[in-house]
């Protein structure tokens, strides 16, 4: 036995668990891939240099995509730029735009939203992307954070509703990004790695206080079809998810990027993948260069147990692993495209 103690960084345990696993490479349906990210949000102001269009298709076509959904906070020039960079294979993508916010405050902020909206959607725009920079970093004029439900933001959700676009939006991130960073944190090393991920500050949101504008917003724009990020902003809490989907009817969620919360919890999770099967959308928030899908394929078709849901070695989202969900055929297909079809008109 060494007497030197480990660093946690350094301790990366090998399950002795011997369980059959079933190896899935290609979807059982198409997939609508309806969270990804192409254009400037997170590839950077130079997005349009850093892959080529027809080879990236090429390979996510490979991989049983039949079209991914770009959402980018862009509008006017930038918006352009990233139908010019798409344009070789529009067949394949679904671009989202957005509008400026930062403009909250001027007085013709209404119909600076209408203009823009209205305007990208004759450019081609299926949807509207709105990001957490809104709830987690924004302030006004007078120096204060402006929550989601701002009645100032009233313009955004009504032009969706009045132009018939559906609304993808990040509110929260995972709720331990809102706890301290110490020994009870279970994205202690997340945190770590990412310090500027916490929003355990007194002067922000608390999580808490952003799930109570994000229902206040679906419920008091009934017309405004949301779909909500992320498992709803709150994967680890699927009951209350489902609280709010039985609610609200105008309410959708996507899984992205929550595979580990989502894979943790299986028996809740088929349940609920049961219950609002016509609700949940495919997604995975990848953008350019990330490939794999599979381990998503995985969960969703196969009852595996206990596989990673990353191909890294240290599981940045959680010291854990997850089970497969196994869902029936007419389920899965709904989740894999059907679902996206619908609220995408495609």
């Amino acid at each position: 036995m060494s007497s030197t103690p480990l660093l946690l960084t350094e301790y990366m345990p090998r399950s002795e668990l011997v369980v059959e696993r079933q190896t899935v490479t290609q979807p059982k349906f198409p997939v609508i891939d309806a969270h990804t990210h192409f254009g400037p949000l997170t590839n950077g102001p130079d997005f349009d240099t850093k892959y080529d269009t027809e080879a990236e298709v090429a390979k996510l076509r490979e991989l049983g995509l039949e079209k991914v959904v770009t959402l980018e906070v862009a509008w006017d020039a930038e918006l352009d730029r990233v139908f010019r960079k798409l344009e070789p294979c529009l067949d394949f993508f679904v671009v989202f735009g957005s509008v400026d916010v930062s403009r909250l405050d001027e007085p013709d902020f209404e119909r600076s939203v209408w203009k823009t909206v209205s305007e990208s959607k004759a450019k081609g725009v299926r949807g509207l992307k709105m990001w957490k920079n809104i709830s987690l970093g924004m302030k006004d004029k007078d120096g204060k954070y402006v929550p989601i439900d701002d009645k100032r933001l009233q313009p955004i959700w009504q032009a969706a509703a009045d132009l018939d676009l559906p609304i993808l939006i990040h509110i929260a991130d995972p709720v331990a990004f809102f706890r301290p960073i110490d020994q009870y944190n279970e994205r202690y090393e997340n945190l770590l790695k990412h310090p500027d991920w916490s929003f355990c500050a007194p002067e922000l949101f608390t999580f808490e206080e952003l799930m109570e504008q994000q229902e206040n917003l679906i419920a008091s724009n009934p017309n405004t079809t949301f779909v909500v990020a992320h498992g709803g902003s709150y994967s680890e809490n699927l009951s209350q998810v489902a609280a709010w989907l039985r609610r609200y009817p105008n309410m959708h969620i996507d899984i992205a990027a929550r595979l580990a919360e989502f894979g943790r919890q299986p028996y809740t999770s088929r349940r609920f993948f049961t219950e609002f099967q016509d609700r949940i959308l495919f997604g995975t928030d990848y953008g350019p260069g990330y490939y794999d899908r599979t381990l998503y394929y995985e969960f969703l078709e196969t009852w595996n147990e206990y596989f990673p849901y990353t191909r890294a070695p240290i599981p940045g989202q959680g010291r854990w692993n997850i089970y497969g969900i196994g869902l029936e055929d007419e389920i899965l297909e709904k989740v894999y495209n059907k679902n996206a079809k619908r609220i995408l008109k495609i």
